[in-house]
């Protein structure tokens, strides 16, 4: 009798599980395909290719003026005495390590940047895709573009024109 109810409660478990396994929905979607797409990443791109620019030119003007400085040094180096010459070498190097500190700080800004324009994009798009899976009852949804997942069924839901559609796109 023991073994009757130990053996029940074994099939009802299997078919529980069977059942259960049915149910189960996935989906999957690219994401950078998708946030690239968007309206508003194209134009936090252009304002950060705009950014760039501006930061790119100041580095172009400095370097164009350390060039001018140092052959205005070499064209009079032989002239000058010694205190004079050491003097705008010394103005010359600091000149250039000016330049790679406004350099690591321009990238820096620029990454700072484009943190900022980009975070509101994420955090909307990650929004979207929380409520296609609510709405499709998906216990998961994969982003394909990652490269992590190495296989993905017919029977995975594409998630993408769902999560267009709560973008407005």
């Amino acid at each position: 009798m023991k073994l009757i109810k130990l053996l029940f409660v074994a099939v009802a478990f299997i078919l529980t599980a069977n059942v259960n396994a049915q149910d189960l929905k996935f989906g999957h979607i690219e994401v950078q395909k998708l946030v690239a797409e968007l309206p508003a990443k194209i134009s936090a791109d252009k304002a950060l290719q705009s950014e760039a620019k501006k930061l790119e030119d100041q580095l172009k003007t400095m370097q164009s003026d350390l060039e001018k400085k140092y052959n205005e040094y070499l064209t009079q180096r032989d002239s000058l005495p010694d205190l004079i010459r050491a003097t705008k070498e010394k103005e010359i190097q600091d000149y250039d390590q000016r330049m790679q500190q406004y350099s690591q700080m321009a990238q820096q800004s620029l990454a700072k940047k484009e943190q900022e324009l980009l975070q509101p994009i994420i955090e909307k798009v990650q929004k979207a895709i929380d409520a296609v899976g609510e709405e499709q009852g998906l216990i998961y949804i994969f982003d394909i573009s990652s490269q992590v997942v190495l296989y993905h069924s017919t029977k995975s839901i594409d998630c993408a024109p769902f999560v267009r559609a709560k973008l407005g796109m």
